[in-house]
């Protein structure tokens, strides 16, 4: 359904409940963390959690629907990273423009519950639910006497002074360089934080301050005195909390579509005959009117086929070929009329992201290519962002990070603790590059720096044609800058989520009507279960323990942080394979 339909729809709705006296309350739940793109198999197996563009699809949608009144967003051990906050607020900026109140509802409210609570009229918690503001904090580890304990030497160089990729391991401090760039980006985060609450809060600095000194683990009744809450409620009085009335109507608000896996032919035997068919085929993924296609980037970038989940969970990794081959099938089809590319990506493998470059100055021939920025696009996802003709962020959006690490680590000491007796064996020149057992020679180190100062050299030169005017002086290196940041020196175009850049692009083309297709298109059923089962017998006795562990690491970290850890460990498992790449392999965590 098209979004303009989505509008109407909602207003036909509405006139057969206009002459009611009372709208409804309009109840909107968030959980967990919002997926960037529809599920593998929702094609079939009808929606599960929705995607974050029809969550604010469907903020959007109230906004027209006169049987709705005001619309309470209930936050269910909701995990929102900052830019999807400030996504879900410009929607619920454009509710208020309809002139209706919109109430956020949590049981308990942290700093990302808070930061969306400053958008809405009111925020409301349950009675003596927990509030806690401390402020942001970063905390690094340093692994360079450990792994020399170890008998493990991290053979990491990098090109670019600011990068930070390699300091974890080569390092028991941060260098000056390194100190230098994160300090800058955590005061531009910190400093959009304490902005977005002073505004949606009325609080000076001076409050603010005090706010933030006292609301650890504070209760209902603190957190209204410090200005951060506006009411404690009982759950089951939600309704007369909002409208000021005992008997107030809820209406839930859906987001995202259902499967369209309904055969309803009344003949079971066709029907059955009917699934089987629909089973093994590909979905049906062809635009039908005029489309806007939506790329998405979200993951560790590796040479090859995407993967769905890969060692360390869901999240999986981007594969060159599978996006060229999207690229191709978009570029195929007069009726899509532009390209977004949404990108929430720490980079990866420098190869990948070169020829996911060319795709898509390929596709831009043909169509427009607009970016859109989710939580970060960092070395080889800004390497690929600088592909479009426009780039949109937000304001938290983590950009930059232009700069190259390559190494192994070797592991031969660690071997002769353990009474390890490894052998060797090679043919050819090079054959012994990546042994295990010993570090690289000069003459191999040599070799490898001249492959990272080419690799960076071809990364400014491609960031030089994309962002005209841009100083790479002052943006190059390995530097990463927040969203208004990176505008300011040209790194990116526009404050705005990918809602607004699907509309600016929309009507850039002069489209008043039109689709919104994902890409890649989603896979059969057979390619889900041959992907999912991949190596099943060989490796699965060890995925068992190893699936622990990731869990383990998981419940460790959190699930706000999860994404953030498992794609820097992942950018460091591309080390194994290839001694070049363009990512930021480590995580950075705001709490």
């Amino acid at each position: 359904m098209t979004r303009g339909a989505k509008l109407a729809l909602a207003a036909v709705m509405s006139l057969s409940v206009m002459a009611q006296a009372q709208p409804k309350v309009g109840l909107l739940e968030i959980k967990g963390s919002p997926k960037a793109r529809p599920a593998e198999l929702s094609w079939l197996m009808g929606s599960s959690e929705p995607t974050l563009r029809e969550i604010v699809d469907a903020i959007e949608a109230a906004a027209a629907d006169e049987a709705v009144g005001p619309i309470v967003i209930r936050l269910k051990d909701a995990s929102l990273t900052s830019a999807q906050v400030e996504e879900i607020g410009a929607a619920i900026r454009k509710v208020q423009g309809a002139g209706k109140k919109v109430n956020v509802f949590s049981e308990g409210y942290g700093p990302a519950e808070l930061l969306l609570g400053s958008y809405a009229d009111k925020v409301l918690i349950q009675k003596g639910g927990p509030v806690s503001l401390p402020g942001l904090f970063m905390e690094e580890m340093y692994l360079a006497d450990t792994l020399n304990w170890i008998g493990v030497k991290a053979d990491l160089v990098q090109v670019g002074d600011y990068k930070g990729a390699n300091e974890m391991f080569v390092n028991n401090a941060p260098s000056k360089a390194w100190e230098q760039n994160i300090n800058q980006l955590l005061d531009s985060l910190y400093g959009e934080m304490r902005e977005r609450l002073k505004v949606g809060r009325k609080l000076s600095d001076a409050k603010l301050d005090d706010a933030m000194k006292s609301a650890w683990m504070a209760d209902d009744e603190e957190a209204m005195n410090a200005g951060l809450v506006d009411s404690g409620i009982d759950l089951p009085g939600l309704g007369e909390a909002v409208t000021g009335r005992p008997n107030a109507k809820i209406q839930k608000l859906a987001a995202g579509e259902e499967s369209s896996l309904a055969l309803g032919t009344g003949n079971p035997m066709t029907e059955m005959m009917a699934m089987m068919r629909m089973l093994s085929e590909k979905p049906r993924h062809k635009a039908t009117m005029p489309t806007i296609a939506v790329l998405h980037i979200d993951g560790t970038i590796i040479d090859g086929d995407s993967s769905g989940g890969g060692m360390f969970g869901d999240g999986g990794s981007v594969g060159s070929r599978t996006i060229r081959n999207a690229i191709e099938d978009i570029r195929s089809q007069d009726l899509i009329k532009g390209v977004v590319v949404r990108i929430d990506s720490p980079g990866g493998s420098a190869t990948a992201s070169e020829v996911i470059w060319q795709g898509l100055r390929r596709l831009s021939e043909t169509k427009p290519v607009w970016v859109s920025v989710g939580s970060m696009a960092a070395s080889g996802g800004y390497y690929i962002a600088v592909g479009g003709d426009r780039i949109y962020v937000n304001p938290s959006s983590i950009v930059g990070s232009i700069g190259v690490v390559g190494g192994k680590l070797s592991m031969g000491g660690l071997y002769d603790m353990a009474k390890v007796k490894t052998v060797g064996r090679g043919r050819g020149p090079r054959a012994d590059m990546f042994d295990s057992t010993k570090a690289w020679s000069p003459e191999q180190l040599a070799m490898v720096r001249d492959k990272m100062k080419r690799t960076f050299d071809l990364f400014t030169r491609r960031v030089a044609e994309g962002r005209q005017g841009i100083d790479l002086s002052k943006t190059a290196g390995g530097w990463l800058f927040a969203g208004k940041r990176a505008i300011e020196l040209k790194m990116a175009d526009k404050i705005g989520g990918l809602d607004l850049a699907i509309s600016d692009l929309a009507s850039d083309r002069g489209l008043t009507e039109y689709a919104v297709m994902d890409y890649p298109a989603p896979r059969s059923l057979p390619e889900v279960l041959e992907d999912a089962f991949k190596g099943f017998g060989v490796r699965a006795p060890g995925a068992s323990g190893q699936n622990h562990l990731v869990m383990g690491l998981r419940e460790l970290v959190g699930e706000r942080a999860w994404p953030s850890v498992r794609s820097a460990l992942s950018g460091l498992m591309l080390l194994r394979d290839q001694p070049v790449v363009l990512v930021m392999p480590r995580a950075i965590i705001v709490r």
